[in-house]
């Protein structure tokens, strides 16, 4: 009688790498809710501290400043030492600085207070996308950095919301504490179970560690070479990246900070109502970014043309944005005004994972400092937006205007700039990233 033929079985990848994700996403929705709940607080703040417009609008870019000045180290340290500790360290510090937001005594201890909780979460989203380049192959990205803007601003609409309702509760200060609480608990759990390498993590086994280091780039060490300046310098795509994230965050820092403060003054809605609407449109730039990261996966996909297909998403979406923005400040009714601004929020945000797949295209193996680097150059647009529609707001209050005469023609200028940043995404061009340019080698300078 025969032996029966056996054959081989086929082992299955393990999913650690979706437990990865899990923690990103979790990241970038705590992240947004202790970043924005500020934008609901913003008008007991000035009402308790006797904080003007214009002042109020720089204690929101004293935030993103620092921010945007900590973004390019912070990265570069995640290149050099690996994510797992920097993130620990990112959380640990922002969360301590959120509860500090509500001990504030005055003007100066607020700003201070924002620009120091910035400079601690900086090198957040750029520790994300290199974690992201070593836990999941290049056509399985767009998905999950979609997946991650996603929640970012699930994070933003649930700040509005939860803020109003824990302001009425228990007041703004102790608001913040409460706030403070999500991160410390993800950071230790997160050092706890978070490994740079998929090799050294225990529970990958070698059918995922293959198919995840098939296509990514070996985890970074103390050796890692050094980074090519002159050509990050001389690359126009990182300067048209950068530039084209500042316009879209001019606008998406609108609704992050002073949205709320619109709906109440311009539209005349109670607190709770204003939370809501500002959620409303947050939800709106949440489905834009989980919309965009599978658009521009599955045209890359159908079409094979990466460049034209990243340009085309980029000019469509920010171009349609603007036209939104302006239906929204022109419509008479609030919700239908608000549905408006979603959508145009839905467009802005639809670019997310387009953009982030476009600068790690281009970054090459400097993946985190060069992230870095073309998230701050954007960050200068949320730095001028705050303190810009402060002033501009107030100064036409001082020439009498009142509600939505006083709030309209800002939106004007919003809508030019994204005009502006739609017509720059048609001159991007991804195939000539930073590393094609100047190979790194022992001897690059």
């Amino acid at each position: 009688m025969s032996e029966p033929i056996l054959y081989p079985s086929i082992v299955r990848p393990t999913r650690v790498r979706y437990g990865v994700l899990a923690f990103l996403g979790v990241l970038a929705l705590v992240f947004y809710v202790d970043r924005l709940c500020i934008g609901q607080a913003a008008l007991s703040i000035q009402e308790d501290l006797e904080i003007s417009k214009d002042e109020m609008g720089w204690i929101f870019s004293a935030f993103t400043l620092a921010y945007c000045l900590f973004e390019v180290p912070t990265g570069a340290w995640s290149d050099r030492y690996g994510s797992r500790g920097v993130l620990t360290r990112i959380v640990l510090w922002w969360s301590a600085f959120t509860a500090l937001t509500g001990a504030a005594a005055g003007f100066w201890s607020l700003l201070s207070i924002r620009f120091l909780f910035g400079a601690g979460e900086a090198g957040a989203f750029p520790n994300t996308a290199r974690v992201l380049t070593r836990w999941f192959p290049p056509d399985r990205r767009g998905p999950a950095q979609g997946l991650i803007n996603t929640l970012a601003l699930i994070g933003g609409a649930v700040a509005p919301v939860a803020a109003a309702y824990l302001i009425k509760s228990i007041g703004w200060r102790w608001t913040f504490l409460v706030f403070a609480l999500p991160g410390l608990l993800w950071a230790v759990a997160f050092y706890w179970w978070f490994r740079d390498d998929p090799a050294e993590h225990p529970m990958v086994n070698e059918a995922e560690r293959d198919l995840i280091m098939g296509s990514a780039p070996a985890p970074g060490g103390t050796e890692h070479p050094p980074i090519p300046w002159r050509a990050v310098v001389q690359n126009a795509n990182v300067w048209l990246l950068g530039s084209v994230l500042a316009c879209a965050a001019f606008n998406t820092y609108l609704f992050f900070f002073w949205y709320p403060s619109y709906l109440n003054e311009a539209r005349g809605t109670d607190p709770i109502t204003t939370g809501w609407l500002a959620g409303l449109v947050l939800c709106g730039g949440a489905a834009g970014a989980m919309s965009g990261g599978i658009l521009i996966d599955w045209l890359i996909r159908r079409t094979g043309q990466r460049r034209r297909c990243r340009c085309g998403l980029g000019f469509s979406a920010l171009a349609s944005a603007a036209t939104l923005l302006l239906l929204g400040a022109q419509t008479d009714a609030t919700l239908l005004s608000t549905l408006w601004m979603a959508a145009g929020m839905f467009a802005i945000n639809a670019t997310l994972a387009n953009w982030w797949g476009a600068a790690t295209d281009v970054s090459g193996r400097h993946v985190g400092a060069l992230f870095g680097l073309m998230n701050a150059m954007g960050g200068l647009g949320a730095v001028m937006s705050p303190p810009f529609l402060g002033r501009f707001v107030q100064y036409l209050g001082s020439l009498g205007y009142e509600g939505r005469a006083q709030w309209t023609p800002a939106f004007f200028v919003y809508a030019g700039v994204l005009l502006v940043g739609a017509f720059g995404w048609l001159l991007i061009d991804t195939t000539r990233p930073v590393q094609a340019e100047a190979p790194v080698t022992s001897e690059t300078a």
